[in-house]
């Protein structure tokens, strides 16, 4: 399968404690789990999706995992792909599902806790919650600024413990 050079290019519209409907502002609890082959059904263009999921999903190294709100696991409110490198977690995708992109979107928040859950992820791996990622150039400054995260050159960001653990405490608090 040929390999492709992906650019993350979604804007984290706001860092929230969950997802927040942004017409009535209530705040809903998330949860991510593996995508499933049920799941790459509705996962298309046609239904309004830019990647190619099912084609991400047949990638060995890569996981797949879905956002959705605690007790409605059929409902994909965003996506993200990743590998674990050995020594921390490198991010291939985010997308927000179509109804939680542009104006007006149903929830905020969606992207900011994909990316805390691939930092957890990392955390609980051993490495300290470092990601990586490849940025589209007109983002970087905007993930330095909202997520933490260092531009080391050629397009690459890093998420180091600190500002790794910041995003974690804010979407997974203790229960």
């Amino acid at each position: 399968m040929k390999r492709l050079k992906y650019h993350i290019g979604i804007e984290i519209d706001r860092l929230t404690n969950s997802i927040v409907n942004t017409i009535s502002g209530d705040s809903f609890q998330t949860e991510v789990l593996p995508v499933t082959k049920e799941d790459l059904k509705g996962l298309t263009k046609k239904a309004g999706w830019k990647f190619n999921w099912k084609a991400e999903a047949k990638f060995l190294d890569r996981q797949c995992y879905k956002l959705t709100i605690e007790g409605n696991r059929n409902i994909v409110q965003g996506l993200i792909s990743m590998t674990d490198v050995g020594d921390h977690i490198y991010l291939w995708l985010i997308e927000n599902a179509p109804f939680n992109f542009g104006k007006p979107k149903l929830y905020e928040g969606v992207a900011g806790n994909l990316v805390a859950f691939a930092c957890k992820m990392s955390f609980d791996k051993g490495y300290e919650g470092n990601i990586s990622f490849t940025s589209k150039t007109k983002l970087i400054g905007h993930y330095e600024q909202t997520l933490g995260a260092v531009h080391l050159g050629n397009h690459r960001m890093v998420i180091y413990p600190y500002a790794a653990i910041k995003l974690i405490n804010q979407y997974f608090k203790p229960k």
